[in-house]
């Protein structure tokens, strides 16, 4: 099965400083591999109109649920996610400032059904959070539409 992230409303390459937040300059964003936080597939500027990962996940029944993993797919049975990593570019490579943690978890179970069956599941979102910064933090439904495509 393939999961596929679409992504809409990037931040921009900089934010500035506020309360809380020191400011960052050069975003890009990217997807995180397991337990690697260097690791990052396809980095995308921040001011670029979309971002689009695709990742290749087996899926697999269980008492619970469909359990998704992958090259990309962090957490732990019952705890699945993907993570985008907001970084910036420092010297030959990046420095992580901030992170969306995609919970695959709140993904409808009929939704992740029907992917399996079709081979492609989509999550679609916006990366900018209420403040104009990058989005962080858990992003659950409405921040994210997951759909069974294919």
């Amino acid at each position: 099965m393939q999961l596929r992230i679409e992504a809409t409303d990037l931040p921009g390459r900089e934010c500035a400083a506020a309360p809380g937040f020191p400011g960052y300059r050069d975003i890009h964003v990217a997807v995180q591999r397991r337990a690697k936080p260097g690791e990052l597939l396809d980095p995308y500027p921040g001011d670029a109109p979309r971002a689009e990962w695709t990742l290749e996940c087996a899926a697999k029944a269980t008492p619970t649920g469909v359990d998704i993993t992958g090259r990309y797919v962090q957490g732990g049975p019952g705890g699945r996610f993907v993570y985008l990593n907001w970084v910036t570019a420092e010297g030959d490579g990046w420095s992580l400032f901030r992170r969306a943690k995609l919970l695959l978890e709140e993904i409808d179970p009929a939704t992740v059904k029907a992917a399996v069956n079709t081979g492609l599941l989509v999550a679609r979102l916006g990366l900018t959070d209420a403040k104009g910064h990058p989005l962080c933090a858990a992003v659950r439904p409405p921040l994210v539409t997951w759909t069974a495509e294919g």
